[in-house]
């Protein structure tokens, strides 16, 4: 096998989510050492992104849900790329694409491997053939112990295939002391910050992220203490308008204006983070990793997550440092008065202790959730597949 392969992911948009950018740092990853990294998307928000670490973009319209277009066209225009590029091993990581891709692998003969993000809502026959594409990778990457448990549940037949490999943090990129005044200077004016405590909420636009769950508490919490808080809702509507206009109203019921503010995309997040007394993740499904958690950890900020899915083990206290001192809680992702007790409790935390906590959470996610540790693992996947030395090389 070469030295230096060629990878393909496979996914249906190259925008701004979290397994848009996992993908773009994996293919910096695959670069770093040696290897070539392809992309088949549709082009998005982080096109210059991905050109920028040296891998390319190769449009495709993975965005379709029209089964012709998944079985054929697509799987067609996949093999072909395949083909022409000289491509070794054929990643995948969303369902849609996923059916395409794996066609395309198997019919030139390369490894196939997948990377289950989502949860996926399996109800019915139907649906759980559709996610069973996820499942049928020579490897299977979940990105937490929770969805390995959830992808063996669904696919017992995966359970030898089934690698964890957590999703990772760019601990250069999260660093307090590496952002500069004039990035943060630049929020402040665009969100109209005073000097009330920051609130982040960092989340697409969507009803089981929970921003429709915690307005309601806002509300209580503001008739408790007051206008004392700024609450951002930062993340893209993605064309979901009735759910933004049922957000504007619940922040118009509950006496909110002043207090929350629906801010979009930030293309800034680690000055998003900097600026933040408290990162709240009020999830009402489960989530399979916990991306903004582990940043906020990263960046030092206390942070607040519900019971379901992947969180608690992000942001469970290292060891040695007690529950009750950690400055990360897991709460009843559906208790009201528990969300609004912990807020108001995290925003009255000393701020020396605050001060003594952030290394700890700083090293406690390098040790555990770094980009380092989550490129290194999906590059030595590659290599066992391919008999590859990406992993050794980088």
């Amino acid at each position: 096998m070469k030295k230096a392969p060629t990878i393909l992911q496979v996914l249906p948009w190259l925008d701004s989510g979290g397994v848009e950018r996992g993908t773009v740092d994996i293919a910096e990853a695959i670069v770093d050492a040696g290897g070539r990294a392809l992309v088949a998307a549709e082009p998005g928000r982080l096109n210059d992104h991905l050109a920028k670490v040296g891998g390319q973009l190769l449009p495709l319209a993975g965005r379709s849900k029209n089964p012709l277009t998944i079985l054929h066209r697509n799987a067609k225009i996949i093999e072909a790329m395949v083909r022409d590029n000289g491509v070794d091993l054929v990643h995948a990581r969303s369902r849609a694409p996923a059916w395409s891709a794996m066609l395309a692998a198997r019919r030139v003969g390369v490894p196939f491997v997948t990377t289950y993000h989502g949860a996926y809502s399996q109800k019915g026959r139907l649906k759980a053939f559709y996610n069973s594409v996820m499942a049928k990778g020579d490897c299977v990457i979940a990105n937490s112990h929770y969805t390995a448990r959830l992808i063996e549940a669904r696919n017992p037949e995966a359970k030898s295939r089934i690698v964890t490999i957590h999703r990772g943090v760019d601990m250069d990129q999260f660093d307090s002391d590496a952002i500069f005044s004039d990035r943060l200077d630049t929020l402040r004016t665009r969100w109209g910050f005073d000097d009330r405590p920051v609130i982040l909420l960092p989340s697409r636009l969507t009803r089981w992220k929970g921003q429709s769950f915690i307005l309601p508490v806002m509300g209580a919490l503001k008739k408790a203490m007051g206008p004392t808080f700024h609450l951002l809702l930062i993340g893209d509507e993605q064309g979901r308008e009735a759910y933004v206009a049922e957000l504007d109203q619940l922040i118009h019921e509950h006496d909110l204006k002043g207090c929350v503010s629906r801010v979009g995309h930030c293309a800034d997040m680690p000055a998003a983070y900097a600026l933040a007394d408290l990162v709240i993740v009020p999830s009402q499904d489960a989530e399979t990793f916990g991306r903004s958690a582990a940043e906020s950890l990263a960046m030092g900020v206390p942070t607040l997550v519900g019971d379901l899915g992947a969180q608690p083990e992000v942001v469970a206290s290292p060891e040695g440092v007690p529950e009750t001192d950690w400055i990360a809680r897991v709460l009843r992702h559906d208790d009201k008065e528990g969300w609004q007790t912990a807020i108001a409790q995290m925003l009255a935390m000393e701020k020396a202790h605050k001060k003594a906590m952030t290394p700890i959470a700083r090293a406690h996610i390098e040790a555990n959730f770094s980009l380092q540790s989550m490129g290194q693992q999906t590059l030595t996947v590659y290599d066992k597949l391919i008999g590859s030395s990406l992993a050794a090389d980088r």
